[in-house]
């Protein structure tokens, strides 16, 4: 069942195409993540939230090979990437995309050049080709054509998370991996990339795991929840879940002020719209 207007893909897409087992991550000798186990299923938007410094980038960057483990296993469509060959490593990373922190694009290339990095990196394409690629993964973001040739220092913050999302969809992956994709942007701005990142999973098949402390997105776009503490996952679920789990983080987090506001709108949003049918 649909809850806040979002498809319920979690429930009926069960492969699992992430599976973290007993993952400890630790800087020295302090353990960031310990014993950390999580599933992510195909199709689904999943949100990863916790307290800040609490280790949520550390396990995006664990996953993707970037950060070094010290126990557990990771396995991504099936494959434990720490352990595959070169080819099967190649294999898994044209099937993913990333939209990091800020953006992270290059400021000396142009946007349409920023959207070609993975292209250049993984495949043989002719120039003609990449541009026209670059220029459809521009569109379908929602960025006018003028875009392609400005540098990052002339884009808007809205702007330039929609280019890095460009070319996180560049190599058209299975899974997408957005770290805080709307901080920093206005609450409306913020509100329409929610909407674009559903309109992809929809539209393209994607499976998106979002690392997020932003409770609008949770309570809009997310068909599952998982938060991060104690140095390992303390639930998942669906926001239902959420709402009724005993623990003080969770409960602060998810009932406080500006959730209640959040929830309050959503409800009223929906009365307002009037029963299916009517």
């Amino acid at each position: 069942m649909a809850t806040n207007g979002r498809a319920d893909h979690g429930s009926t897409q069960s492969e699992v195409i992430i599976r973290a087992t007993d993952v400890t991550v630790r800087f020295g000798s302090k353990a960031i993540l310990e014993n950390l186990s999580l599933d992510v299923r195909r199709g689904e938007i999943l949100g990863f939230v916790g307290p800040s410094g609490a280790g949520k980038s550390v396990l995006l960057r664990t996953i993707l090979g970037l950060n070094a483990k010290q126990a557990g296993t990771i396995e991504v469509f099936g494959i434990d990437y720490e352990r595959a060959s070169t080819d099967e490593r190649l294999a898994v990373e044209q099937r993913w995309g990333v939209l990091f922190q800020h953006g992270a694009l290059f400021g000396s290339l142009t946007v349409l050049e920023n959207v070609q990095v993975p292209m250049r990196e993984y495949l043989t394409l002719s120039p003609k080709l990449m541009d026209e690629l670059a220029r459809l993964k521009l569109d379908l973001v929602g960025l006018a054509p003028d875009a392609a040739d400005k540098f990052p220092s002339e884009l808007s913050g809205g702007m330039i998370k929609r280019a890095a999302l460009a070319r996180a969809l560049a190599l058209d992956p299975d899974i997408v991996f957005l770290d805080e994709p709307t901080a920093g942007l206005d609450p409306i701005g913020a509100a329409d990339f929610d909407q674009l990142i559903m309109t992809l999973r929809d539209t393209l098949g994607l499976t998106v795991y979002m690392v997020t402390h932003d409770l609008d997105s949770l309570f809009t776009a997310c068909d599952r929840i998982a938060v991060l503490g104690d140095r390992k996952v303390l639930v998942e679920g669906p926001l239902d879940t959420m709402l009724s789990f005993d623990h003080p983080w969770v409960k602060s987090y998810f009932h406080g002020k500006r959730a209640r506001t959040i929830a309050t709108d959503d409800q009223g949003a929906a009365g307002a719209a009037g029963p299916q049918g009517a």
